[in-house]
């Protein structure tokens, strides 16, 4: 098995929810995290005063699949938040040796 991490703008979330349910992927866990990359934070005005926020508001996604699920994941993720724009977030990828259902 396989853990997808995802980092992402939080407006894309719901593309990327719709996508991942079409190629048969439906556990999803959801978090809201701040941070910064090459962006180096953002600059926007209030009445009149600029205002720097350093960490961004972004959505972090993990999903664990089998391992020959993994590409369809890592391509619906990838195509649904790609924007062109700096900071449409990451992708991390790694194994997981085992789960244990708790129920």
């Amino acid at each position: 098995m396989t853990k997808v991490e995802a980092i992402i703008r939080p407006d894309k979330l719901e593309a990327i929810i719709e996508e991942l349910e079409k190629i048969g992927h439906s556990g999803i866990t959801k978090t809201e995290v701040e941070g910064h990359g090459r962006q180096k934070g953002i600059v926007e005005q209030f009445r009149g005063k600029e205002y720097r926020l350093t960490f961004i508001p972004k959505v972090k996604i993990e999903i664990v699949v089998k391992d020959k699920d993994v590409e369809k994941v890592i391509d619906a993720i990838a195509e649904s938040a790609y924007t062109g724009q700096i900071g449409d977030g990451k992708i991390f990828i790694s194994e997981v040796k085992d789960a244990i259902r708790v129920r």
